[in-house]
């Protein structure tokens, strides 16, 4: 998955965010989404199963909530509710 950090330091305050799936690997279930401002932040096995989804494909939309440190600790589709933190 490269560089990306999985950490998103921009200057959002909600803990909720959207974008576009780039990658996904299913042995992983990691992979990495693109934010609306172009920001790429990756995302773990640990998250992508927070969000109850089986399977995520490149170019879903996705939205993911974030912990106080930027990491994201749960992602699924749009038209899904995220879990309760």
């Amino acid at each position: 998955m490269g560089a990306c950090s999985g950490v998103y330091k921009q200057s959002v305050t909600s803990t909720e965010v959207q974008g576009t799936a780039r990658v996904f690997d299913p042995a992983t279930r990691g992979g990495t989404v693109l934010l609306d401002d172009g920001t790429e932040v990756a995302f773990d096995g640990a998250a992508f199963d927070a969000g109850g989804l089986r399977l995520l494909r490149i170019g879903q939309r996705v939205k993911m909530r974030r912990d106080a440190g930027g990491r994201i600790v749960a992602l699924t589709l749009v038209t899904l509710p995220l879990p309760q933190a």
